[in-house]
């Protein structure tokens, strides 16, 4: 056990406290700011982390049942086979004058994964990959407008949404995302809808057919996708000639190798990975039809670092031992046994939860008016008994028997606690964030 004072004096904290003097918004990316999970108590920075364990700068061992580095390490911290295959390219060197031959191997291999694409891009992040996915779909169509679901990233063209009104963005996903630098005259290029309202999408695109350049969603994020809603996307991306894209950074190799609309069967133009497939190196891959791609060639779209070698040979290796090893069932199996966990937990304390999400995205919510405060309180007390507890979990392969027998009894205990506590005192520190806040005062 540490106490709630370990926590709170640990090295992780202060550091924080010192780079949000230094860096806008404290961390380079929303996801991983102490404020979204506990703050002034999450560790806030690793010196190690290996299988699903991560050590904090106090040497403190945390089991990680939270996000698995935003769902990227899916084999597991520092998998030995990828580590290994990418040691072996840094020493034969990163980059050069000439190409690296993995990236034509890596290509072969998700188009076999895909046969229905026919040609692949690489970038080396998920948002600059989408970034690209949009410049491809408007080079082909000569066209400017983005019908969208879902959430996309920190581009231009999809913080354009919120150009006219701000709140566009707020139920897709996150809200509070501000478009300031962002060219005003992109307002009404980027139109968000609904994925279980094809009617209202039906009712947008009427009068601005031959505006649309396409039609972005994220397949499945939290649920399964609508299978029905999927084939009428790809009806009304061919009636008015729009290119349909499947941003799968987040879905892409959690229920399936490759892309989850492998298991609808309901194929797009183009879809667009990241996160999962190097397992936390650097990669991310358009992938497409050849009608539709070979458009990349009629504008520019080029950068230095996307020709490396460590970002391909850590996706081979991934991939490799992500079908040998079957990744998908393991992974499938573990995030049903998380919602058995916390639904058993719950309803052994009396408190009341949904459970929801795909098995590999699992989450769950406190049904109760200080939600964000029993959430708060439930990483602190899960932080104190070892473990790196969120409402989210992220499941790889290096968790097992032995991690979830040890976070069933973590959360049996932590429910029963929070259950006994006094409303006017679940928490004695600040409430996590619920979305993009600013962290200073102007």
């Amino acid at each position: 056990m540490y106490t709630l004072e370990q926590l709170k004096q640990g090295k992780g904290p202060a550091l924080y406290n010192r780079a949000k003097a230094l860096v806008p918004g404290g961390t380079q990316l929303l996801s991983k700011r102490p404020e979204m999970f506990a703050p002034d108590v999450w560790p806030a920075y690793y010196s190690k982390a290996k299988g699903a364990r991560v050590w904090d700068l106090d040497g403190r061992e945390f089991i990680d049942m939270s996000i698995m580095a935003v769902g990227a390490c899916i084999l597991g911290y520092a998998d030995d086979e990828v580590d290994d295959a990418v040691v072996a390219a840094i020493r034969s060197g990163v980059n050069s004058s000439l190409n690296c031959p993995e990236e034509v191997e890596l290509a072969e291999a998700m188009i076999a994964l895909h046969p229905w694409f026919g040609m692949v891009r690489y970038a080396r992040s998920g948002g600059e990959a989408m970034g690209m996915a949009v410049r491809i779909a408007r080079a082909h169509t000569r066209r400017d407008t983005v019908l969208f679901s879902g959430y996309h990233g920190w581009n231009d063209w999809y913080l354009a949404a919120n150009l006219g009104e701000t709140d566009g963005l707020d139920g897709q996903l996150m809200a509070g995302l501000q478009p300031n630098g962002v060219p005003r005259g992109l307002a009404g290029t980027a139109l968000p809808f609904q994925l279980n309202d094809m009617d209202g999408l039906r009712a947008q695109i009427k009068g601005r057919e031959k505006q649309i350049a396409a039609i972005i969603i994220e397949p499945a994020r939290g649920e399964e996708a609508p299978g029905e809603s999927l084939r009428q996307l790809r009806e009304i991306a061919d009636e008015i000639g729009a290119v349909l894209v499947f941003d799968e950074i987040t879905s892409g190799f959690r229920m399936c190798a490759g892309g989850i609309h492998r298991r609808y069967g309901i194929h797009p133009d183009i879809a667009v990975f990241a996160k999962s497939m190097a397992n936390g190196y650097a990669m991310a891959t358009v992938i497409g039809s050849e009608r539709v791609m070979q458009s990349a060639q009629t504008t520019f779209i080029s950068s230095t670092n996307w020709t490396d070698r460590v970002g391909p040979v850590a996706a081979l290796a991934t991939l490799r031992k992500y079908q040998r090893e079957n990744a998908e069932q393991h992974l499938i199996k573990l995030g049903n046994q998380t919602k058995r966990i916390w639904a058993g937990a719950a309803e052994r304390s009396g408190l009341a939860i949904t459970t929801s999400g795909l098995p590999t995205l699992a989450s769950f919510g406190f049904q109760h008016p200080q939600a964000v405060a029993l959430n708060t309180r439930f990483t602190i007390e899960m932080l104190q008994r070892g473990f790196l507890g969120f409402r989210q979990f992220k499941a790889s392969l290096a968790h097992g028997a032995a991690e979830m027998d040890a976070y069933a009894s973590a959360c049996d205990e932590v429910f029963g606690v929070l259950a006994a506590l006094p409303e006017h005192a679940l928490l004695d520190t600040p409430p996590h964030h619920s979305g993009f806040q600013r962290l200073t005062k102007e």
